[in-house]
């Protein structure tokens, strides 16, 4: 009898293993066709070389660019790639800097096959760095080790780049990434980002953490306004000479042996920098289009004009649209989504096994 129920409970097992992989994007069902051209206008810096050697600390590149790529998200990525250029005056003119953990081939020469002129370099990011100081949150989705990866950023990026704009891959822009970039941060602020002091900040913390003196503390003479982490300008010099990152996994380490928060990378990020930072136009991240971390339910604009559209929370418009529930917000990001329909995808597999292409 105990056998049995041994064996069922491993067939339980492995039909949950099953599923969770199939419910996981593969490489090959992307498809993704080439974005149009843009070029630089007039009075921008010469277009930048597609030479790795050359486009490192090139002095003509006007923004560098920063985000994450992985599978599960890449169809955003490649959206928001597609919106950044679209909407900038020097498109040549901005080299974009890649983290990934894994699949670099072939993250590579998708990237290159649907922007065969864009300057970009990918990282490699070791997961071991941050797997062993990640504490489990409210979602799943929010502890990859990849959402830690931009904590990480001053170090893999090279020392004669000092400036980044850091983006996550469930946004769009819809102005000039140059006018985010060039943001002030005066000393002694090394970051610039949107904040909401209107928000309930002491939500982000467990009640351990405002009940101990010496924790809550940390916020003593600061106005802690919550900000997003998914947009953020960095001055990477003034980060590095201060050692942010050792800071973050600082409040990393105290947080695996007394929980002192729920959500994700976020709140390290607040401990070291909430009311340390240049404020920019709340324009420049439209966030929450992504609904709760628990449902994402639909959501409107807020008030006000917006220069980045920000689909941070559970639902993704990708995921909704494919699913035949998109939010009328999704009408927004769908004309920067660059997969090719799922019948094209067919009808090239059917055209590539009728010319005796192994698939």
């Amino acid at each position: 009898m105990l056998d049995s129920k041994v064996s069922l409970f491993l067939v339980f097992l492995s039909a949950v293993a099953a599923a969770k992989v199939a419910a996981e994007p593969r490489y090959r069902d992307f498809r993704f066709r080439e974005a149009p051209q843009f070029y630089n206008s007039p009075g921008c810096p010469p277009p930048l070389s597609l030479s790795s050697a050359e486009i490192n600390c090139s002095p003509f590149a006007l923004v560098h660019v920063a985000m994450t790529l992985d599978v599960a998200y890449l169809r955003g990525s490649m959206a928001a790639i597609n919106s950044v250029l679209q909407h900038s005056s020097c498109p040549q003119s901005i080299h974009f800097h890649f983290l990934a953990s894994k699949s670099i081939p072939y993250l590579n020469s998708t990237i290159a096959s649907s922007f065969p002129s864009l300057p970009f370099l990918i990282h490699p990011f070791d997961p071991s760095l941050v797997s062993g100081l990640i504490s489990t949150s409210i979602r799943s989705a929010l502890d990859r080790p990849l959402n830690y990866a931009r904590t990480y950023l001053p170090h893999l990026l090279l020392p004669c780049i000092t400036r980044v704009v850091y983006l996550d891959s469930d946004l769009i822009l819809v102005d000039d990434i140059a006018i985010l970039a060039a943001t002030p941060i005066p000393p002694p602020s090394s970051l610039a980002a949107p904040e909401y002091c209107n928000a309930n900040f002491t939500a982000y913390f467990t009640p351990t953490f405002w009940a101990n003196p010496s924790l809550s503390t940390a916020f003593k003479g600061r106005r802690a306004c919550y900000f997003n982490t998914g947009v953020m300008v960095m001055d990477l010099k003034k980060w590095r000479e201060e050692d942010y990152t050792q800071k973050i996994e600082e409040w990393m380490e105290l947080q695996k042996r007394m929980r002192i928060y729920e959500l994700g990378s976020l709140p390290p990020f607040l401990l070291v920098f909430a009311g340390r930072i240049a404020a920019v136009d709340h324009r420049w991240n439209q966030h929450g289009l992504g609904g709760d971390n628990f449902r994402g339910l639909c959501r409107n604009l807020h008030p006000g004009p917006a220069s980045l559209l920000h689909w941070s929370g559970k639902g993704k418009p990708w995921a909704r649209i494919d699913a035949g529930r998109p939010c009328p917000i999704d009408a927004l990001w769908s004309p920067y989504d660059l997969l090719r329909p799922a019948f094209s995808i067919e009808g090239e597999c059917k055209f590539k096994q009728r010319q005796g292409v192994k698939m």
